[in-house]
């Protein structure tokens, strides 16, 4: 089992910045694959950016160039660093976590929801003027 626990979710002008963290029960493994999703009222659950063990990154086309991942394998944390936000990243942003190798690739990770076994409970991003 491993909980997830995300946090950093704010109100932010279009434009600004934000840094998820998402801390695990449990240090990441060869083979593990984390990401973070988001989902806004009414649509479907989006996969943002994952990592490898090898932090080997995948992002979206939306984010690409704006959004940033990072990890401390010490403190088993997991971040994620929003630039040049626009209204459309508002969303609850999940972070979540795959150990029977369903979401791993040859390089990194997949973006697709139901690979990941765990999840967090969600921190809400808001980016409205």
């Amino acid at each position: 089992q491993v909980q997830l626990v995300e946090s950093g979710g704010d109100l932010v002008q279009p434009g600004g910045s934000l840094k998820l963290s998402c801390v695990a029960s449990v240090p990441t493994e060869v083979g593990d694959c984390m990401a973070w999703f988001r989902q806004d009222q009414g649509k479907e659950r989006e996969g943002v950016a994952s990592v490898d063990a090898r932090l080997i990154p995948r992002y979206a086309d939306s984010v690409t160039g704006r959004f940033f991942l990072s990890k401390n394998h010490r403190k088993k944390t997991l971040y994620l660093v929003m630039d040049a936000l626009v209204p459309e990243d508002t969303a609850m942003y999940y972070c979540a976590a795959d150990t029977s190798g369903r979401a791993r690739l040859d390089e990194g990770c997949t973006l697709t929801a139901d690979h990941y076994q765990y999840w967090g409970q969600g921190t809400q991003v808001t980016v409205s003027a």
